[in-house]
């Protein structure tokens, strides 16, 4: 992100000028439109008039605290008309009423919490009329149905506000909602984001997040401290997502929202939750911020673009209008502090060292840290999402990385469009792939991770993946009624700079390159070595990858299929490349784990694949 004032931020000044210097850019746009700013095209499935109210809330998660905390923000009155005219029925301008299942409910949580904490800015300042205005679109928030998830809490956000400011209102279906976020909590401080298989960013800056600001703000009480509990369970799980240098591992949905994945650190701090030493909490929220600015993540006129690592028009959602980035600012919470507080006064700290694996049987994941925490290894199975766009490739791939990330397909037709990293991917005719898409019967326990997947009614696929710290191996049990081909990808390396090293052949294949290295070797059979160039535009991370690639085929009947996969975010040259683990060691690993019975039997009943000669095409 090369802008003036968006200097990396280290202390409270630096996060204040860095809300100034992402807004800044908005405040023509919000002048010019008022109630209903336009900044792009809008191709998300909810209406222009809600895609304007995005753009128009969105920037409050970060002005709102930044004005709690006496920050200075020169256009507040911009902000202030627009809320005036979004909310009168009888202005152009006006936004609609909020309905159930609505994009404005999403919204209007943003506008509760610059009520609760600002309200000098945004209410006092309104005319009687105005503010009567306001509180009845509002209290047509409270009224409307939200989806069964974290959702629920964009009422309790909004009755916040109106809490705040003297509006009354009935708080008995607050407190029904907020019974039935609480039955979310599946112990250990996680909670599922509804009746859903899901465990992505929406638990932190969602779930924890709201809940963190109602046990700040709300009326207290053993609701509040059960939140803050459950907010200090969490941090030791998810203190081991980031990287050395606060990079978060690219997972799941909604990643153009970036930077709100380390939004809970700065929840824990609004809500005076001590879960890590202060020092600690600050580091984890201040690197992530850093590691983002390195990004270009803005387009020449300074707006934050739909993407992840760049701009990224494919990986958006059908819920992805031009100004759902700014959710990112729901990271400035702290921001509402007084200098005194101790996040603020507390030298910010290196993350401690950490276990090598940590296994979250929760989210159905085991994290690796790599390369002394420089490289962190997320391996997944059970989760899945079959509504968003790409679901199978944000949730239900195998690994994910902090320094290679992932890709998401760009057409059907061949592996350079599948862009089958992290994953195995099965094909009849060798040019439609279908990875994993949706794993059952999965399970996770000290390092191993389970599931079962069926992409035919007659091909069923059990998989396991170890943690090995810097590898990981891949075993599958495939039994299938008809022909197929299998295609198991690495990780996707950066090929824009100039390979060091990469070969492929029989049993394995691999590159080095500035942005890291990446070898897959097979274990047990006769699949052989492919780099596939990856169509751009695919990975998170990189506009332009590479994917070492094993290739098999498998006649109908039972199969073994096993690898192990190697990434380093600092390949030092990669030469001599590390040896991979060997299939005994593998086994004598499996033969006193307590959740690997089922896979032992797996590898003493099914033969491996028949050895191909080398180099033998597929």
């Amino acid at each position: 992100m090369d802008r003036p004032g968006a200097t990396p931020p280290h202390d409270r000044d630096g996060l204040r000028a860095l809300v100034r210097a992402l807004v800044d850019p908005l405040v023509p746009h919000v002048r010019a439109g008022g109630a209903r700013p336009r900044i792009g095209g809008n191709a998300a499935h909810y209406g222009d008039a809600a895609a304007a109210l995005e753009t128009f809330a969105r920037p409050l998660w970060g002005l709102a605290p930044l004005a709690a905390g006496g920050g200075a923000f020169e256009h507040w009155e911009v902000w202030r008309r627009g809320l005036a005219a979004g909310t009168d029925p009888d202005h152009d301008g006006h936004w609609g009423p909020v309905t159930d299942v609505d994009q404005r409910l999403v919204e209007s949580a943003a506008i509760g919490l610059a009520l609760a904490v600002a309200p000098e800015h945004v209410w006092d300042p309104l005319t009687g009329r105005e503010r009567d205005a306001v509180a009845a679109w509002l209290r047509t928030a409270l009224d409307a149905e939200p989806v069964g998830n974290n959702w629920q809490f964009f009422p309790v956000m909004v009755s916040l506000g109106l809490g705040r400011v003297g509006v009354a209102h009935d708080r008995v279906p607050i407190e029904a909602r907020l019974d039935r976020l609480e039955s979310f909590s599946l112990g250990r401080g996680w909670y599922s984001d509804g009746p859903a298989a899901q465990r992505d960013y929406y638990i932190p800056f969602a779930m924890h997040y709201y809940g963190l600001i109602h046990a700040a703000l709300g009326p207290g009480g053993a609701r509040a401290e059960r939140l803050r509990e459950r907010a200090a369970a969490f941090a030791l799980d998810f203190r081991h997502w980031f990287a050395a240098d606060g990079a978060a591992v690219p997972f799941g949905r909604s990643m153009t929202y970036r930077f709100a994945q380390g939004a809970f650190w700065g929840a824990l701090a609004f809500a005076g939750v001590e879960a890590l030493p202060w020092g600690v909490v600050k580091g984890h929220l201040m690197r992530h911020l850093r590691w983002w600015l390195r990004r270009p993540i803005t387009g020449p006129s300074g707006l934050l673009t739909i993407g992840y690592g760049y701009e990224q028009p494919l990986l958006a959602e059908q819920y992805n209008a031009p100004g759902s980035p700014y959710w990112a600012l729901k990271s400035f919470l702290p921001l509402a502090l007084p200098p005194g507080h101790p996040f603020w006064t507390a030298p910010e700290r290196e993350a401690p060292p950490l276990d090598e694996v940590s296994t979250q049987p929760e989210a159905g994941v085991a994290l690796m840290r790599c390369e002394e925490g420089r490289h962190v290894v997320m391996l997944s199975a059970g989760q899945h999402h079959t509504w968003v766009r790409h679901g199978a490739a944000k949730y239900a791939k195998f690994a994910y990385s902090t320094a290679f990330g992932f890709s998401v397909p760009s057409g059907s037709w061949g592996l350079e469009q599948a862009a089958a990293d992290g994953t195995l991917a099965l094909s009849e005719d060798g040019v439609h792939w279908l990875p994993c898409e949706v794993p059952v019967d999965a399970g996770a326990r000290d390092g191993l991770l389970w599931c079962r997947w069926t992409p035919w009614p007659d091909v069923e696929v059990e998989t396991w993946l170890l943690a090995l710290p810097p590898w990981h191996v891949r075993m599958h049990r495939l039994v299938t009624g008809r022909s197929l081909r299998s295609a198991e990808g690495g990780f996707a390396v950066d090929r824009d700079a100039p390979f060091r090293r990469a070969d492929a052949g029989a049993g394995r294949a691999r590159v080095a390159a500035p942005a890291g290295a990446v070898l897959v070797e097979d274990l047990t059979g006769a699949r052989n070595g492919r780099l596939v160039e990856a169509l751009p535009g695919t990975n998170v991370v990189a506009p332009r990858t590479v994917i070492p690639t094993l290739e098999g085929a498998h006649p109908p009947g039972e199969h073994l299929l096993a690898c192990a996969v190697l990434g380093l975010a600092d390949p030092g040259g990669a030469d001599p490349w590390p040896a991979p683990p060997s299939w005994e060691s593998v086994r004598e690993t499996l033969a006193g784990h307590p959740a690997a019975a089922r896979l032992l039997a797996v590898l003493d009943g099914v033969a491996r694949e028949t050895p191909a000669a080398p180099g033998a095409a597929i």
